[in-house]
């Protein structure tokens, strides 16, 4: 598991929706985000790449203002450019971004776009001042469909102990693969990381290529009270008992990628036992 750091901060901060309780201003408040999951489908070499995904995608975030947003099929130079959007949104805040490069077995390197940067998933989030780094969790799920060249990837960001926001792109040539890869990042990886850092309210979006009653049911793979939202198909949002997710909302990305823009409130009990203090 690769571990790295990048300059972050103090609890995220949160959008209050009016869908939730305003005003109170006592220890047991939940902290309230929006959280948008993305698909942009952007590597230049799939069918689904159209060239238009990252314009939709900055009109949504400048539209919607999420507190974390969640990125597959990317490459690397878009999370700078989607990192000066979200910056745009949320000004006066220090922003976060975390990338990870899905591997190419052939060559041993990073899988490549067309253009030659990396290609992968990320993460963008805001904090609430700067000064505390903020832990990056990264790595290769370690079962990969042998046939499909693209080794898929994980990607967690620690932001001060007030969440372990996540994000994956799990196989899409081989449905048992992805779904044992699922198994394994939700049973083991992010347990393993709370048993060596402390436990926290974790949250994962992603492409997981796993569907609710199908032939895997991604629902097989959600530990026990976890809740978990998705957008009829491939993309979820699933998070642990201490986290109330609602006001799930797709939003239409016009034909330029081939996933709608997964839009999700989360509201983050801060009075459950268990977790380290904000």
């Amino acid at each position: 598991m690769a571990v790295g750091c990048l300059l972050a901060a103090a609890a995220l901060p949160a959008n209050r929706p009016a869908a939730w309780p305003a005003g109170r201003t006592d220890a047991a408040q939940p902290t309230v985000l929006r959280m948008l999951q993305l698909n942009l489908c952007n590597s230049g070499r799939a069918g689904c790449y159209t060239g238009r995904a990252m314009a939709r995608a900055a009109e949504v975030i400048s539209t919607e203002a999420p507190d974390l947003v969640t990125l597959n099929e990317i490459c690397a130079g878009d999370l700078s450019a989607l990192h000066g959007v979200f910056q745009s949104v949320h000004p006066g805040r220090r922003v976060v971004a975390a990338f990870q490069a899905a591997g190419d077995r052939p060559s041993g390197d990073d899988t490549r776009c067309r253009d030659g940067q990396r290609f992968g998933i990320g993460l963008l989030t805001h904090v609430r001042t700067p000064g505390t780094p903020s832990t990056v969790y990264a790595g290769t799920h370690p079962t990969q469909d042998l046939a499909d060249p693209e080794e898929r990837a994980w990607l967690c960001v620690d932001v001060d102990g007030a969440l372990l926001a996540c994000t994956t792109h799990l196989s899409a040539t081989g449905y048992r693969v992805a779904l044992t890869q699922c198994d394994h990042l939700l049973d083991t990886i992010l347990p393993t990381i709370g048993r060596n850092t402390g436990y926290e309210p974790t949250v994962l979006g992603g492409d997981l290529n796993l569907r609710a009653g199908h032939d895997p049911d991604v629902r097989s793979c959600t530990p026990p009270g976890h809740q978990r939202v998705d957008d009829g198909r491939l993309q979820h949002v699933t998070a642990t008992t201490d986290i109330t997710l609602c006001c799930r909302s797709l939003v239409p990305m016009h034909g330029t990628t081939d996933h709608p823009a997964l839009l999700v409130t989360l509201a983050i009990d801060r009075s459950r036992p268990g977790r380290r203090p904000a």
